[in-house]
């Protein structure tokens, strides 16, 4: 199966290295994104809008061979890409794993981190909880800052509507890590801004991963594991 490998903020295709190889070892082709103003911290981000990462999406989907059906994994605000496209593209997705993520997007207009003119830097890391932190040791943060990227800050804040009923019937694998399973559906239940997608999934299955925030450098083991789950899946 083509498996499309969306990164989070801060993140560009090389967030994947550790996953790809044992996907890739079990028969699939990966195509790991670095989205548009990403390339590089010298890149041009002023124009960069949220659509336009969820086009780059849709692009890679069009470029898999044969029509043939993709799965798409999103991590953290890359699940919110991987919905959109989706949703532009039902009949070539066969399903959507959210990595740490979850398809909806709370109405904002300011970003929720650190902005420096168009630019969002990675935040120190004492900005984030605990528990998205806590597998993180000395090496895998470093690891992680030296490779990131500052993201768009349109790309951050735009909005994005989902208005096609039959994506709640799309195959979907709900990776939760700083909390869990038990936790997202609370607040999904008690109606909190950006879980209203998830109350319309009809076709979903719940993983506990138990970890922090960027479990595909802190459990390399483990996402690959659920992700070649996710596959034989769908």
């Amino acid at each position: 199966m083509d498996i499309i490998l969306i990164p989070g903020l801060w993140l560009t295709a090389r967030s994947w290295d550790g996953i790809v190889p044992r996907l890739e070892e079990a028969g699939h082709t990966t195509h790991a994104l670095t989205l548009p103003g990403m390339e590089s911290d010298d890149a041009d981000r002023s124009g960069v809008t949220r659509q336009q990462h969820v086009d780059a999406v849709v692009s890679a989907i069009d470029a898999v061979p044969d029509d043939a059906k993709v799965l798409l994994v999103g991590h953290s605000m890359g699940g919110v890409l991987a919905w959109a496209a989706a949703a532009a593209r039902l009949d070539r997705v066969a399903g959507v794993v959210f990595l740490a993520s979850e398809p909806g997007i709370p109405e904002q207009s300011d970003s929720m981190f650190p902005v420096d003119g168009d630019d969002v830097p990675l935040p120190a890391w004492d900005f984030f909880d605990d528990e998205m932190v806590e597998d993180l040791d000395g090496d895998l943060r470093d690891r992680i800052r030296a490779g990131s990227v500052p993201s768009p800050v349109h790309a951050v804040t735009d909005g994005l509507s989902f208005e096609n009923d039959a994506l709640h019937d799309l195959p979907v694998t709900m990776v939760t890590a700083e909390y869990d399973q038990a936790q997202l559906k609370a607040w999904t239940d008690a109606g909190e801004s950006g879980t209203e997608e998830i109350a319309q999934l009809r076709n979903v299955v719940w993983v506990d991963l138990n970890s922090g925030h960027w479990p595909q450098f802190s459990r390399i083991d483990d996402t690959s594991r659920v992700l070649l789950e996710a596959a034989a899946r769908v």
